[in-house]
């Protein structure tokens, strides 16, 4: 038997063995991404990612989701939600839960259809557009396809001469009343779709004084030459209507609680924030082409002719003949509040579980939504899948993984909005990051990326780890072919990434909250394909054969779309330091200085008589860039095996996106206040630098008061110096 003192002994060393043990590893532990530590196959953890998405599932969720119609506030929707959610618990997230909001939405009266006509002096109609959209073929039996609207028009059936306003932008306006002498005020307008958002259309309408607009998908706009129309191709046929919202929310989510999420116990406003007040509807390029036939007036401005059999007369009214005639609406849209549900699942973190990386795409179509945003949620739900199977083998992020399938985002942004608002104490605290989901394909030409200079860096390692799907580049990553085709020409010898405005689910996360976000998808040829978006856009034609057929055949482009995004949140969720980059907004900042500049110069003799000047906000962005050059010579020293400096260096890189944030917004939109990106005031699609100072500088030659308008110039350009300079000190050493 051991004695007494070598039991005393052995147990010293044996504690001894242990403590040294425990040490290496806590060092070990802290000091390495979560990914190192547990046993993977040896390729390692993101390649392991990647390598198990699949492009055969994606057809397989993209066939199974799109085989009927979805919109928001449906029972069709809410399987859905419940699919996807049963999906994601067997699949083993740690929490899966549907998260519901009542919200006020939009849709056509059944028994009473909209549509648009001709009629004569006596008041009988001569024309009338069509109730419907043919439905495509195999498609035939399907009931609750929602005919052609505008979300959101009031009801109403106004009478008018007709007036076609080109895009109805504000040059269009602009002109019509400047240079053509064309008053709208009481008349009917009749635009083409594209350019800007839907949105701001009509706003710029009621602000000319129309009584009601039209809207038109021009074969100009919405037809590729060569291409025939669905289904023997991918261009949009005569009868097909571009369905879509017509809000002017500015980010307010639900236009009954603006600014609070819209749950049991919310105020609500009797009369909602950002509607229309005239009614909106909008038809099929063949029915225009009736309505544009014998319009009178003068000749249109060349380019505002677009690709129909008729002349392009401005009117207002019609010709000859046919000038007794008018026309008129037959609008009976009705709002309601309805329910919709966000799915939300979360892979808990195991080393800093109080930290959200997210990734979100909404759910709800129009109709059948192949494109949007069905194609993108399948690549969320693939993503999703392989997470989880790494999580069955032992693996676990550092960070906190979220995941959402959002409704409502296309009457909108409600759903993602909605549960910003709700947890938006949590997200300013804990939020890393945020990557965009919605539609994963618009073009099949090559990858497009929007998102915050801090992802640049990110986005360019990860690409080039990643093949390229196009032809012509097997063997070749998709970074190569991505630069090969869209380089950013005049800035930087890398592809281009383009700045991020509105239109999709990112929009509370980055222009309110202040957290990094980003989006990818592959999109078309922007040099040489002119037509808007894709033709079929928010049309009964974007089905399951749409992107089969004509888009991705082998579903490859879809799955680099799944694999950047998965990518994207697998190394922010999992990195030991936050894989952000200052010196790219730094840089950013610099050039958007140089271009807002520019602008101004056109006002010289202004600049100069109202002692206008930049010199503050140059100052602030080269200090800016001293302190970013400085952060990340110290973040190559710092010692990783430290967790206090590891937390605080990484809190420096969370919040940075976050000290661009004014807590009063932009001026007249309280909603948007990033002071670096906003969506242009002017189309909601665009994103614009230096918002304030862009705004303020917007027509100022016609303002009313100089004096004025410049002073509010000098305000902008003081709030972008001060914020720009208070970022910097963010990054100050602690």
């Amino acid at each position: 038997m051991m004695s007494g003192d070598n039991l005393c002994k052995w147990t010293r060393i044996l504690l001894t063995l242990t403590a040294v043990f425990l040490v290496g590893f806590l060092i070990g532990w802290v000091g390495r991404p979560c990914a190192d530590f547990f046993p993977m196959k040896p390729q390692g953890i993101r390649s392991q990612l990647l390598n198990e998405m699949q492009a055969e599932k994606i057809r397989t969720y993209l066939r199974s989701w799109t085989r009927f119609p979805h919109l928001a506030g449906t029972e069709k929707n809410l399987q859905l939600a419940h699919q996807i959610k049963k999906q994601w618990k067997i699949w083993g997230l740690d929490s899966v839960e549907l998260v519901h909001y009542d919200v006020l939405l939009s849709y056509p009266n059944k028994s009473n259809p909209n549509y648009i006509s001709i009629i004569d002096k006596n008041g009988y109609s001569i024309f009338n557009t069509s109730f419907f959209e043919p439905l495509p073929p195999g498609y035939e039996n399907v009931e609750d396809l929602v005919p052609p609207f505008n979300a959101y028009s009031p009801a109403g059936t106004p009478v008018g001469d007709l007036v076609y306003v080109n895009y109805a932008r504000t040059e269009d306006f602009f002109q019509l009343e400047r240079e053509l002498g064309i008053n709208c005020t009481g008349k009917i307008v009749i635009a083409r779709y594209g350019k800007i958002f839907r949105g701001n259309k009509v706003k710029n309408a009621m602000n000319a004084g129309a009584k009601g607009v039209i809207f038109f998908s021009d074969p100009a706009d919405y037809c590729a030459p060569g291409v025939h129309p669905y289904p023997n191709g991918w261009n949009l046929p005569g009868s097909g209507v571009q369905r879509g919202n017509i809000l002017n929310l500015n980010g307010a989510g639900d236009p009954l609680t603006p600014g609070f999420p819209a749950n049991e116990y919310a105020f609500r406003l009797d009369e909602g924030i950002g509607l229309p007040n005239i009614p909106v509807h909008p038809i099929g390029y063949h029915d225009a082409e009736e309505m544009l036939r014998h319009m009178g007036g003068i000749s249109a401005p060349s380019k505002w002719n677009g690709q129909l059999n008729v002349s392009y007369n401005i009117g207002p009214g019609f010709t000859d003949s046919y000038s007794s005639q008018k026309v008129r609406m037959h609008v009976y849209t009705r709002n309601e509040v309805r329910r919709i549900y966000n799915v939300i699942g979360k892979i808990r973190g195991a080393i800093e579980p109080d930290r959200y990386v997210i990734l979100g795409g909404h759910r709800d179509a129009w109709g059948f939504g192949s494109i949007d945003p069905t194609s993108g949620a399948a690549v969320v739900h693939e993503a999703i899948r392989s997470f989880a199977k790494l999580i069955k083998e032992g693996w676990r992020p550092r960070r906190t993984m979220v995941f959402a399938s959002w409704d409502a985002e296309e009457f909108g942004l409600l759903g993602s909005t909605e549960w910003a608002e709700d947890n938006a104490k949590l997200l300013q605290e804990r939020g890393v990051a945020y990557i965009n989901a919605d539609s994963a394909i618009e073009g099949n030409y090559t990858l497009r990326v929007d998102c915050s200079p801090l992802l640049y860096q990110l986005v360019y390692t990860l690409t080039k780890e990643i093949s390229s799907p196009d032809d012509g580049y097997e063997g070749k990553s998709l970074y190569q072919s991505w630069y090969e085709k869209d380089p950013w020409t005049g800035y930087k010898e890398a592809p281009r990434i383009r700045k991020l405005g509105s239109g999709s689910d990112f929009e509370a996360y980055f222009q309110r909250l202040g957290i990094a976000s980003g989006r990818a998808r592959y999109t078309k040829n922007r040099k040489t394909d002119t037509y808007s978006s894709y033709p079929v856009y928010h049309s009964a034609y974007e089905t399951f054969e749409l992107v089969e057929r004509f888009y991705d055949p082998s579903f490859k482009k879809l799955l680099a779309v799944a694999q950047v995004r998965g990518g994207l949140v697998y190394e922010i969720a999992d990195s030991t330091i936050i894989p952000f980059d200052c010196r790219d907004y730094a840089e950013a900042l610099e050039n958007y200085a140089n271009v807002i500049y520019e602008q101004a110069k056109e006002h010289q003799f202004q600049l100069n008589k109202y002692q206008v000047s930049f010199d503050s906000l140059f100052s602030a962005v080269h200090n800016f860039t001293r302190v970013a050059t400085d952060f990340h010579e110290r973040l190559e020293k710092i010692d990783i095996t430290n967790p206090l400096a590891v937390r605080i260096i990484n809190d420096q890189l969370m919040l940075l996106e976050r000290s661009f944030i004014h807590p009063l917004g932009l001026p007249g939109r309280p909603f948007y206040r990033h002071i670096i990106y906003a969506p242009s005031t002017h189309n909601k699609y665009a994103g614009e630098s230096f918002p304030g100072i862009y705004d303020a500088l917007f027509d100022i030659a016609n303002a009313p008061d100089q004096r004025k308008a410049w002073q509010e110039v000098k305000e902008q350009i003081a709030v972008a110096s001060f914020t720009v300079h208070a970022s910097a000190g963010t990054l100050e050493e602690v």
